[in-house]
């Protein structure tokens, strides 16, 4: 009995997996400028009602002001002003905060539920079909086409394209941790739970799940940014949040007709999506580095 207990404490201790991360990203001086970047970004959203110069949806009479430091006497537009007056940089604050919150309820939903399938199905063998192709038909469905489906059901807005992103998510997710699960399972340490009498519970989320974390978080890591790049499509598309509201890509759509006297409108808010994709991207393969085996060594 003290050799299956031996033989089982192990994956607890994969609990520590998060210690070496920043000891990698401060090491990587790319990862590094994308996480003091990407940290300035979630910063300056995360307290938009206080860096925000004015009011996002107040209108002036002065639209098409195009970005400048010093107005005289008038008041500053750091970044200019959209079609309607408004001041670019409180919107994008505004926008920002909105974009991110979108992704990440959607990362969160769509892959906190395609996690448990694939955990479940790499568990319990009989479900295991049933998962795969539930997630097979899943992926024939692109997110364009979830989301214009939900808009047409329950009208365009934040719910729509955060359900559609949530569903387009849960497939990928559920193949990677059920491939990371199958390999999970065939260690000793999982025959030794089970013939400690481990119930199903304990044995899924603390010797599975823990062992299967590190490869699903690097890559919902890097669907974090697809899932940004994909909502800002459909809020260009006219399916995300309606106007007044400031979202990114709603924001890139509403400059399309201003582009030859006014191309600020939508450059601001584009290369604002850029660089969180882009930071996220950055963080992500520097994570997958860290944590593949296969990576380390080569």
């Amino acid at each position: 009995m003290a050799d299956l207990t031996t033989q089982a404490a192990p994956v607890t201790a994969q609990r520590s997996w998060l210690s070496p991360i920043w000891r990698r990203i401060l090491g990587d001086k790319l990862a590094l400028a994308a996480a003091i970047i990407l940290l300035t970004i979630v910063l300056a959203a995360l307290f938009a009602p206080w860096l925000a110069p004015f009011d996002p949806y107040e209108t002036t009479r002065r639209p098409f002001i195009p970005p400048r430091w010093s107005e005289g006497s008038l008041p500053q537009y750091w970044l200019g002003t959209d079609g309607q007056g408004r001041d670019m940089l409180s919107r994008l604050l505004y926008g920002t905060r909105l974009t991110l919150v979108m992704g990440l309820a959607s990362i969160i939903l769509g892959g906190g539920l395609g996690a448990m399938l694939g955990l479940l199905g790499a568990f319990y063998r009989r479900l295991d079909p049933y998962v795969m192709r539930s997630a097979d038909i899943l992926l024939s469905f692109p997110a364009i086409l979830l989301g214009l489906a939900l808009a047409a059901v329950v009208g365009p807005g934040l719910t729509a394209i955060v359900i559609a992103l949530s569903i387009a998510t849960v497939p990928d997710v559920a193949r990677i941790t059920r491939s990371a699960a199958i390999v999970v399972m065939g260690q000793d340490y999982m025959e030794a739970g089970r013939a400690l009498g481990l119930p199903d519970r304990t044995l899924i989320w603390r010797y599975l799940a823990l062992n299967c974390i590190s490869p699903v978080f690097v890559f919902m890591t890097l669907r974090f940014g697809q899932i940004i790049l994909i909502g800002a499509a459909l809020s260009f598309l006219g399916l995300g949040v309606r106007p007044p509201e400031a979202e990114l890509g709603m924001m890139a759509s509403l400059g399309r007709d201003a582009l030859f006297f006014a191309p600020h409108i939508s450059l601001l808010p584009s290369l604002t999506i850029i660089a969180i994709v882009l930071c996220v991207n950055l963080l992500g393969d520097a994570l997958r580095d860290l944590l593949d085996p296969r990576m380390r060594n080569m």
